[in-house]
């Protein structure tokens, strides 16, 4: 077994899309809109789907926004470098919730990205 995706959904596709892209360097690899569901599917990620984790975006066309659930957590990034990835975020226009620094109660670093809909995304150190 191998973990394919995980699935977000948005109000604003076309914004989401431009963070994952723009803001986060992720690649769209996919997209398909389903006229009689009304909603659209994005796959985006760092590399093609039979061998990487993707994100799926999924866009209901009858709703515009979500309340962020108590439930969700956040999706995760490795970077080699924290605070350089900030900066990076921030020179792409994204929103930097948490810069880089230690954990709490532990030393690995990250930092935390909100998504145009508030979602987190955090930022970890990996070599």
């Amino acid at each position: 077994m191998r973990l394919l995706h995980t699935m977000l959904r948005v109000g604003n596709l076309e914004k989401s899309l431009a963070f994952c892209t723009g803001v986060l360097g992720m690649t769209l690899l996919r997209q398909e809109d389903y006229p009689e569901g009304k909603f659209t599917l994005a796959f985006v990620g760092y590399g093609d789907e039979s061998a990487n984790t993707v994100l799926e975006v999924t866009h209901n066309w009858d709703i515009k926004h979500y309340d962020l659930g108590d439930d969700y957590g956040h999706i995760e990034l490795a970077v080699d470098d924290a605070a350089a990835a900030c900066d990076k975020v921030r020179q792409r226009g994204g929103k930097i919730v948490r810069e880089a620094g230690p954990m709490m109660h532990g030393t690995v670093v990250i930092a935390f990205v909100a998504d145009p809909g508030g979602y987190k995304v955090e930022l970890i150190e990996r070599d």
